[in-house]
């Protein structure tokens, strides 16, 4: 059974005021109310952080601060709670004040029963039509009816404009963003809205390769230019002639390598490992990192003359903890992608689950937030999902592994270690690579620290 209930927080530190509108909810049938009450923005915030409510209404002036700053509070961790301020002044300045700072509403004290019961019938039913409507206002590419531009936030809607203008030319894009926002999306976005939709769109992950086989990823290689070319191969970017090329962690690509993509992006030229003649091709370079290149040109890792080159139409994409406007859309989304994908009855979500999303930072961002839904999804038995169902990794970064109390200091640090290695892996699919980057030490460093602590260990740790 769906959850009616509408979950009020009012603050004032007049304890009669607080009587009276508890009295005055009491009385009212619809919504059915669940009320909180707090005397001071502390007690605001410690009833936010402990469970979930749907509209705040605080006094302007509180003891150990103002309304102002439990808007704010609230308006950063869930945009998607009301809040709306009482003031013993009709003061316009407040008002605008409490109007930009993202309140619904104000009211004039002293308040009476027929405004608050007002009140709380139009944020009910506000807060009803965007659960059930599902505003999600997906940008959907012309020829792309599956790849969703899923958006609420405002940062994002300059993302979309970025696109917009991209789309128009031919120009390299780079792609930023930490690992899961959404970059891969973007460039598809790009390349399905130009007038080189009905081209190859080619992809090629750059922290995936080992460095040996790089170039020969990008540009090809002729029968016998290595130990096992026993036949010549195109590469990425031949296979990518007249239409888009995107290359994902551009800021893993070796020095070396870095000179032949500078040269591709200057002239559109390049050559096959063990040939020398070059070829001219057609392609569009979208390129995506979730690194510092900036910093990386001043420790000289990444070479500046490619940075511009490569940095012509920057889009900047946001983390998810930085659009928390995105993460109840994203949410609906994807619980009706997955539930018509494995046949599942699920067709919505708890305002509780909702909330605690809402306050999880998602350091693995929207595939993060994906995962928690998928998973979600299939394993629960209900149609709405609930706190139970929603899975989510500790936000502490590396937890203490399990047993790490016994043993001498060196089975504790190995234990630990393992650990570590053990979880990057699993975030990395197994990528070996790719897990020793997350980490911040080679990958040969990885594989020898995995044999010493296996053989120290032993496989049960």
């Amino acid at each position: 059974m769906v959850d009616t209930r509408f979950r009020v927080l009012a603050v004032d530190d007049d304890f009669t005021l607080l009587e009276r509108i508890k009295a005055i909810t009491g009385r009212i049938d619809y919504p059915r109310i669940e009320l909180h009450t707090a005397e001071t923005v502390r007690g605001a915030l410690e009833v936010l952080d402990s469970r979930s409510i749907d509209l705040v209404l605080s006094d302007f002036r509180l003891p150990d601060g103002n309304g102002l700053d439990v808007l704010r509070k609230v308006k950063s961790s869930d945009p998607t709670v009301s809040v709306v301020i009482m003031t013993a002044f009709e003061d316009t300045q407040d008002a605008v004040s409490i109007l930009k700072a993202g309140g619904s509403d104000y009211l004039v004290k002293p308040v009476t029963s027929e405004s608050l019961e007002h009140l709380f019938i139009r944020e009910y039913e506000k807060s009803t039509i965007e659960h059930e409507n599902d505003e999600l206002d997906p940008f959907l590419s012309p020829e792309s009816s599956e790849v969703p531009f899923i958006h609420a936030d405002t940062r994002m809607r300059e993302v979309l404009s970025a696109v917009y203008r991209a789309r128009e030319s031919s120009a390299t894009v780079l792609i930023t963003g930490e690992s899961g926002t959404g970059k891969e999306l973007v460039a598809r976005l790009i390349h399905d809205s130009s007038d080189r939709r009905d081209k190859p769109f080619v992809t090629v992950n750059i922290a995936a390769l080992p460095e040996t086989l790089m170039e020969s990823e990008l540009f090809g290689h002729v029968k016998g230019a290595f130990t096992g070319a026993d036949q010549s191969r195109e590469g990425r970017f031949a296979e990518g002639d007249g239409g888009s090329l995107f290359i994902d962690e551009v800021g893993d690509i070796p020095l070396g390598i870095q000179v032949k993509l500078l040269r591709a992006l200057q002239f559109g030229q390049i050559q096959r490992v063990g040939e020398n003649a070059t070829r001219t091709l057609d392609v569009r370079i979208i390129a995506a990192t979730n690194r510092n290149l900036k910093g990386m040109m001043e420790l000289g890792t990444f070479r500046a003359d490619l940075y511009w080159r490569l940095n012509v139409i920057p889009i900047a994409i946001p983390p998810l903890r930085e659009r928390r406007e995105d993460i109840a859309a994203l949410t609906r989304w994807f619980i009706e992608k997955f539930s018509k994908e494995y046949g599942r009855p699920v067709r919505g979500i708890s305002r509780e689950a909702l909330s605690a999303l809402m306050r999880h930072p998602f350091p693995g961002n929207v595939r993060e937030l994906e995962n928690a839904v998928e998973r979600a999804v299939l394993m629960t038995r209900r149609e709405i999902l609930s706190t139970q169902d929603i899975q989510l990794e500790s936000s502490s970064g590396a937890t203490e592994p399990e047993g790490a109390a016994s043993g001498t200091y060196d089975e504790v640090v190995g234990r630990f270690e393992l650990d570590l290695i053990a979880k990057a892996l699993e975030a990395a699919g197994g990528n070996r690579s790719e897990a020793a980057r997350a980490l911040g030490i080679g990958e040969r460093r990885l594989r020898s620290r995995l044999k010493v602590l296996n053989e120290k260990l032993g496989p049960g740790r």
